[in-house]
């Protein structure tokens, strides 16, 4: 079973402006990949899949030499999550994933190579390192992903996410497991047979890209 623990950090200066440039460059690697899903769907009626959108990064690092500042496989949550937005909407728990803006709350995941050296420090990959932290409390099996954000009022976070080993099964009302494929004719399809078409919500939300942008 999956549970986050947050946990206040302070990044040092220099890491905050590791994290800005981090978060922007995450940011931007959402947005083109919404206006990429949403753009390719309205001209051709077929999704994009997260592994297709994973192998634009490299070629976007080649024209946005900034992007390669940024730790490699933030750049590839921020798809993989963008993917599990799209999910949750058709799924009926979210609305249409919108744009990110550059104001408000930043965040970015770690997906792995983080390590909780001590109830005050974590040691992130990269070029952030060892970073200060307040852990009041133990964190009990693995951690799998690390979230860190940026809260409006300059605050720094981590959410770790802990797996402490039980299985936790998701199932519909059917009691059966579902699949979902972005990939194919229509805009999702699940391995049940169900398709969701056009959710109509492209246009309102391509025009927004320049004005979100980073």
């Amino acid at each position: 079973m999956l549970k986050a623990v947050k946990v206040r950090i302070d990044p040092t200066i220099e890491q905050q402006s590791h994290l800005a440039q981090a978060f922007g460059c995450v940011r931007w690697v959402w947005n083109q990949s919404l206006a990429a899903m949403s753009q390719t769907y309205k001209e051709t009626g077929k999704g994009v899949s997260a592994l297709t959108m994973k192998k634009q990064i490299p070629v976007w690092k080649t024209e946005y030499e900034w992007l390669k500042e940024c730790y490699s496989q933030c750049l590839q949550s921020s798809v993989l999550n963008l993917s599990g937005a799209f999910i949750n909407f058709f799924d009926g728990r979210a609305a249409y994933p919108t744009f990110k803006k550059r104001q408000g709350r930043q965040s970015m995941q770690y997906p792995q190579n983080v390590k909780i050296l001590s109830h005050s420090e974590i040691k992130f990959p990269g070029n952030l390192g060892v970073v200060k932290a307040k852990i009041h409390r133990d964190c009990v099996g693995t951690l799998r992903t690390v979230t860190v954000s940026k809260m409006p009022d300059g605050r720094y976070y981590a959410s770790l996410l802990m797996d402490d080993g039980m299985e936790n099964p998701v199932i519909n009302e059917d009691g059966k497991a579902i699949g979902i494929d972005l990939g194919l004719l229509d805009f999702a399809v699940t391995s049940d047979g169900s398709k969701y078409q056009n959710p109509r919500h492209l246009k309102k939300h391509e025009r927004n890209l320049k004005r979100k942008q980073r």
